[in-house]
């Protein structure tokens, strides 16, 4: 049997390895703009060149020049001229990049949400990362790791929710129901669940702390279920969402009715408090 004091280090590495995650040079903290792409060449805010999509919104093209010192992601060449790119809905590319002193301070990302294309720059000099300091948590609790069960369902079912964008919708592919008991409570909760690679799976929930010491939701990932279909759900593990730190994310909504009408006083916090 695995002590507390163990599970109290692997928490801890837990932790050190989001926070480190959270830091990335241009990870979720480095966000500053999230701006729509128009149909014909437009200048955009904290980008140069011109940027656009064509009138059926299915390539993204960006027009510059040498002297704008942008420079493609992916080959360190510099853009002189028209580029284009090309997503499906829900992808991101990390496209083009300029500024500091190895002109790589901030990239500009293309992404296709809701059927739109749009950028987001990512700079690594934001005050947000620059004076990152971890995310507050509630301390380790063992009594917020609990077993439960999957429920599958015989084919997934694709549930539209909303995001943290009102202009942008999103899909929920619930591919069953984890079914637990929490500390304080009296009876079962169902909450749909996505499945993640290699059988993992994510939930995303509500519970009586959001809006005061936690985030409006967030998500907490599960180990693949056993055979028996028991599953562990540790709640130390709940994290925030991107939009919890930038306004600037299209992070999921739960789907209605995973909510939880208690307080999880696990995991991470609200991180600024008001």
């Amino acid at each position: 049997m695995t002590t507390t004091a163990a599970k109290v280090e692997r928490w801890q590495r837990f932790r050190a390895n989001r926070d480190k995650a959270l830091a990335a040079r241009h990870g979720w903290l480095t966000l500053t703009s999230f701006q729509w792409l128009a149909d014909s060449p437009a200048a955009v805010e904290l980008a140069p060149g011109l940027w656009s999509t064509d009138a059926t919104g299915t390539t993204a093209f960006l027009t510059a020049a040498p002297s704008d010192g942008l420079t493609l992601v992916a080959t360190g060449e510099k853009v002189d001229g028209t580029v284009s790119a090309a997503l499906a809905d829900e992808e991101s590319l990390m496209w083009v990049q300029f500024g500091g002193p190895d002109g790589d301070q901030v990239v500009v990302e293309l992404a296709m949400r809701g059927g739109r294309y749009a950028i987001r720059t990512r700079d690594a000099a934001s005050p947000v990362v620059t004076g990152f300091d971890g995310v507050p948590t509630y301390p380790y609790n063992p009594d917020w790791e609990v077993t439960g069960r999957f429920e599958a369902y015989p084919e997934p079912v694709d549930v539209p929710i909303g995001t943290a964008n009102p202009l942008v919708d999103g899909v929920h592919r619930s591919v069953g129901e984890v079914v637990f008991r929490l500390p304080g409570s009296t009876h079962e909760f169902r909450l749909q669940a996505e499945e993640e690679k290699l059988g993992a799976l994510t939930i995303t929930f509500h519970d009586e702390t959001n809006g005061d010491t936690t985030d409006d939701w967030r998500k907490l990932s599960l180990p693949k279920p056993r055979p028996d279909g028991s599953v562990v759900l540790d709640f130390n593990r709940a994290i925030n969402y991107p939009s919890a730190f930038t306004p600037y994310g299209t992070c999921p909504m739960p789907v209605k009715n995973n909510s939880l009408d208690v307080r999880v006083e696990a995991g991470e916090k609200e991180p600024y408090p008001a």
